[in-house]
């Protein structure tokens, strides 16, 4: 974390008391964590309304597997935004549906035109795209976004490819 800038913060009796219950019932340990939370949220969000900025997230399809060419048409469709995809998932949940969990990254614009039109292919039965983003990055990791390592052992990874370009 960098330095810290402390400010002060004006609100009604009432809303810092509902504040209050729902910091508390979620666990956050000071109202600090609870705002910075909130900051986060909101740029990621706008990172969504933003067409070309950067975001990642995963779309998971719940469709019936024995409609007609169903499945070639969702695997045509992510040849065709390859450059998005990262990885699939496919799970078999009874003997005529699927789920399929597709992880993505790229253009805010593109990622949700991608789920869009794997929404709208008959037989998918519902479809969500869940979105996050790298909000912000400090000045001082900026330049620090590819060739980076987490964790040790069988467990750790390492990603030699930027999923966050700059901005």
């Amino acid at each position: 974390m960098g330095e810290l800038e402390r400010f002060g913060v004006s609100m009604e009796y009432d809303l810092l008391a509902a504040f209050d219950r729902v910091i508390k019932a979620k666990g956050y340990p000071s109202r600090s964590e609870a705002l910075r939370d909130l900051v986060r949220d909101l740029l990621v969000r706008e990172r969504w309304e933003h067409g070309n900025q950067p975001v990642v997230g995963s779309i998971t399809l719940v469709y019936d597997h024995h409609a007609r060419m169903l499945e070639d048409r969702l695997t045509d469709l992510q040849h065709q935004y390859a450059d998005l995809i990262h990885s699939s998932t496919h799970v078999h949940l009874d003997e005529s549906h699927c789920v399929e969990v597709v992880v993505v990254s790229g253009p805010a614009e593109r990622v949700r035109e991608l789920a869009n039109r794997l929404t709208a292919i008959k037989g998918v039965k519902h479809a969500q795209l869940a979105g996050t983003a790298l909000a912000w990055v400090p000045e001082e990791n900026a330049n620090e976004r590819s060739g980076h390592t987490h964790g040790t052992g069988a467990q750790g990874h390492t990603r030699d490819t930027e999923v966050y370009p700059p901005p």
